[in-house]
């Protein structure tokens, strides 16, 4: 049976309507690699996106008079979080293997997804 992991990817801010057509190929052409890795394992990709611009983000923090909004971007962070999937695998080093796979000018945080499918926390 597969479980499921998040890729979280983590780079420095970036703005897609900047970078130069070459880089955006290239890094399109990693992800397409990553996607059919997965295919090709036999598992898939159950979701992903690339996030937009820092810029038009915006943070939540809970506080006793309720939320505090605040707008991007964030000045403490250097790296941001720009996108993530969530795929399947048959192991954690399969996982590991796959996601190694996703392009990123940063890094990447790998995290098992917890099963909750039948309404109780279901351990891999």
């Amino acid at each position: 049976m597969s479980d499921e992991y998040m890729i979280i990817i983590h780079e420095p801010e970036w703005d897609p309507t900047k970078l130069p057509a070459a880089q955006i190929e290239a890094d399109l052409e990693g992800h397409k690699a990553f996607q059919a890795a997965v295919e090709a394992a036999g598992h898939r990709i159950t979701a992903g996106v690339p996030l937009r611009p820092q810029s038009e983000a915006f943070r939540i923090r809970p506080s006793a008079d309720g939320p505090v909004f605040t707008d991007g971007p964030f000045g403490e962070t250097r790296e941001v979080v720009t996108g993530f999937y969530v795929f399947t695998a048959d192991s954690p080093a399969q996982a590991r293997e796959l996601a190694a796979l996703v392009p990123t000018g940063g890094w990447l945080d790998v995290h098992p997804v917890l099963d909750m499918s039948d309404g109780k926390p279901a351990m891999g």
